[in-house]
């Protein structure tokens, strides 16, 4: 398949990438062209893209450093020549979680593993005596210089913590364990949430200390398809201020701090965006809020970022995809603080096609 031919707009033959622009377009500063965004996209769909489209050799992520360069190096590149403002990229502590694994022939490992909402390692005050957290002074920061070191110029780095204050909370004690914590000894969730929350300050202590860097953008998944996960006054007092901890930090060196979380967060949209302060909010699903609503109730205060349903971008056409990318520019472009990019992510069940479709069709109305 001659990928160039299918999709004239992509790799982008002159790169230009402009985070400030990007900034400014998502602030409302000034109008323009619609940018692309991006939260994560598998490797499985990255790789063959890097070596199909763009003739680079693949390189895994080794434990030696020209393996580890190689592949960061391959990174910059693919998000550079496919017309992004910047380069994203995450890492985290290894907190002891409990995962169920399943195979998997979309993925590159041959499985994928899930949080275990049943089993979790602190579940007592004896468990959280004896675990074993992690340190942040042992933590490998190597990808992030790099990747702050090596950009090209005008391409930013957007990043943050894999795994944010609820999602490691729920993964630590489970979803069921937490539940049960809530009511029967809130002082072991409080614990264990100023925990996680006290490593998460210190590790991105390091991250706001990288040259170039454009914004904080964590993924913390809260909610499900009919609400949050916990109710929402106990993301109000274990949650919420830790990430408006974290948004204050980004606010204090004049960063923005955008906020993947998946489900139907509307019950706590107001503490966000008041609270919390974040200034921009990315995962959308259209059968729970599709984004041009969320655009027309709060689009004022906040960006909204991505848009393009999973479900089309995984089981649609790639005609599909190309309409609901028009459509998305079209309605929601001209009211400004808008980037238009997947309602969640790339995962590896999402087809190279559809993916390189969304953004053709972006380059091309932009």
């Amino acid at each position: 398949m001659n990928r160039t031919g299918d999709f004239p707009h992509i790799p982008v033959a002159r790169p230009a990438p402009d985070a400030g622009r990007f900034l400014d377009l998502l602030a409302g500063r000034r109008k323009g062209p619609v940018p692309l965004i991006e939260y994560l996209v598998d490797v499985s769909v990255m790789k063959p893209i890097v070596t199909g489209m763009l003739g680079r050799p693949w390189v895994e992520f080794g434990p030696d450093r020209d393996s580890q360069k190689a592949h960061l190096d391959n990174t910059i590149e693919f998000w550079r020549r496919l017309g992004y403002d910047f380069v994203r990229f995450e890492a985290g502590l290894p907190f002891l979680e409990s995962k169920v694994l399943a195979a998997d022939a979309t993925s590159s490992s041959g499985q994928r593993a899930w949080a275990d909402e049943h089993g979790g390692t602190i579940c007592s005050w004896d468990d959280f005596d004896r675990f074993v957290w992690p340190r942040v002074e042992d933590f490998d920061f190597f990808p992030f210089e790099y990747l702050a070191a090596h950009r090209p110029e005008g391409l930013g780095l957007l990043t943050c913590h894999a795994g944010g204050p609820f999602e490691h909370l729920s993964w630590i004690m489970s979803l069921e364990g937490l539940s049960f914590a809530l009511a029967d000894d809130p002082g072991l969730v409080r614990a264990v949430a100023d925990r996680i929350g006290n490593l998460l300050v210190d590790f991105y202590h390091h991250l706001f200390d990288l040259p170039g860097l454009t914004a904080i953008f964590p993924g913390d998944d809260m909610g499900f398809r009919s609400g949050t996960l916990v109710s929402p006054d106990t993301l109000r007092k274990y949650v919420l201020p830790w990430h408006k901890i974290l948004a204050d930090m980004a606010h204090h060196r004049g960063l923005p701090y955008f906020l993947h979380s998946c489900g139907n967060l509307e019950n706590i949209f107001p503490d966000l965006i008041e609270s919390v302060g974040i200034d921009g909010k990315h995962s959308f699903e259209d059968a729970i809020l599709p984004i041009e609503d969320v655009q027309a109730r709060w689009g004022d205060r906040i960006a909204v970022l991505g848009g393009v349903d999973i479900n089309i971008l995984a089981e649609g056409s790639e005609s599909d995809v190309r309409r609901r990318t028009r459509r998305l520019i079209e309605t929601c472009g001209p009211a400004g603080r808008f980037a238009v990019g997947s309602g969640n992510s790339i995962p590896s069940y999402v087809p190279e096609r559809n993916y390189l479709a969304m953004i053709d069709e972006a380059h091309r109305l932009s």
